[in-house]
């Protein structure tokens, strides 16, 4: 795929925020705990309001974007983000801290639906995976380098140090705002009058939602179960927990636009899930053989299941980002993808206490389980595909034609 401006750009931009993002995401737990003088439970609480608030706001401005105009749209969202990690530095009490946890958990939701249509807006159908691919690498290299920034903060342990993190997030969105202003202007779709949200009728393609929402239960394992799982219930050094998040990012930044390439089309993108079902699956059932083994016996188990589980990863998401598109009506992309995207929203909040307790509390057979459930899943998310291609084919969930796009 040749590299154009917009794409570069859209690269760029992407760049940018993970960048401020990595920082942030290192440093912002010890903060509202150590220097906003937030309780920890507290935190956890607001930060889980704010999300499924953002998971709600998602589809409305998703919309928005439909009809007014991605670009535009995702500028202003990327300028909100941007003054809602500011407003981070103001906190001094629990409400308000809820308040600007869903400020800035809507904006990022509305940013990520609105990118995603102007993307759709700007790139061939048949090319748009390939550069979700280049885009996901970009995102990993981006936070690896916001992780290491944040480090620095976290190293330093003052008030100031924290601070200035927030102001590199703040202002990395400010950038982004400023390479997407740079993009070609995307028209609003040309949408007849339609009562509500399209996609709230759309049975077919909320089920493929839910099916992918079930795969991406993968989401904390990294960051939450996996350090439990090594501490708790094998011999292996707690160092190996950076090793593998080292060892994810790596790999996700250099091969994640390989593992994409295949994934042109609906059968391609079934058959490409269905595959990563079976390496998540070998994955969980590694994952399970290392309870009880020798140091580094286990380690060497944990470091074969985190390879299997960065192949599944990729192979997931190049698949479903193909679906995501393919089954959006044209002149509805936003309002899809914002509903598309609360997948990850919802497994990031309900993951860690499912994960928790069927893994570190079940140990094996929760592992087991948690390797069938990705399975069936993946096989049924083919057919549930194509039961909504139909329906996006006959025309829009109301019943009406599809309209014509500019």
């Amino acid at each position: 795929m040749t590299t154009t401006r917009p794409q570069r750009l859209l690269a760029l931009a992407q760049l940018s925020n993970s960048v401020g993002d990595g920082a942030y995401y290192t440093t912002s737990a010890l903060y509202f705990t150590q220097i906003a003088g937030l309780a920890p439970a507290r935190v956890g609480l607001g930060l889980t309001v704010g999300w499924a608030v953002g998971s709600l706001a998602g589809v409305p401005l998703g919309r928005l974007a439909d009809r007014h105009g991605p670009r535009g749209t995702a500028v202003l969202l990327a300028l909100a983000t941007g003054f809602a990690v500011a407003s981070f530095t103001l906190v001094r009490g629990f409400l308000p801290f809820v308040l600007v946890a869903c400020g800035y958990a809507a904006a990022q939701s509305g940013l990520a639906a609105a990118r995603q249509a102007l993307l759709a807006g700007l790139v061939r159908a048949g090319e748009r995976t390939g550069l979700l691919a280049r885009l996901q690498a970009t995102l990993n290299a981006g936070l690896a380098v916001g992780a290491g920034l944040g480090g620095l903060a976290l190293h330093a342990g003052t008030r100031s140090a924290y601070l200035a993190v927030f102001v590199v997030d703040a202002v990395s969105f400010l950038v982004c705002a400023l390479l997407l202003l740079g993009l070609p202007r995307v028209a609003p779709a040309e949408v007849r009058a339609r009562g509500g949200l399209g996609v709230l009728r759309d049975r077919p393609y909320a089920l493929v939602a839910l099916l992918n929402t079930v795969l991406l239960l993968r989401l904390p394992l990294l960051s939450l179960v996996l350090p439990l799982w090594i501490t708790s219930r094998t011999g292996a050094p707690a160092w190996l927990v950076s090793a593998l998040f080292v060892l994810n990012t790596a790999v996700v930044t250099v091969f994640q636009v390989r593992a994409a390439r295949g994934v042109t089309g609906l059968g391609s993108a079934s058959r490409t899930l269905r595959r990563s079902g079976w390496v998540m699956a070998a994955a969980c059932a590694v994952f399970a053989l290392s309870a009880g083994a020798s140091p580094w016996v286990a380690a060497g188990v944990l470091v074969l299941g985190a390879v299997l589980q960065v192949a599944a990863e990729m192979g997931q998401s190049a698949g479903s980002w193909q679906l995501s598109f393919d089954l959006a009506p044209a002149d509805r992309v936003g309002e899809y993808q914002g509903f598309f995207g609360t997948g990850v929203t919802v497994a990031r909040t309900l993951g860690p206490l499912l994960l928790t307790w069927l893994l570190v509390e079940w140990g094996t057979p929760g592992w087991l389980l948690l390797g069938t459930l990705t399975l069936a899943a993946s096989y049924a998310i083919g057919p549930a595909a194509r039961r909504a291609a139909d329906t996006t084919q006959a025309g829009d969930p109301a019943g009406q034609p599809l309209p014509v796009t500019r």
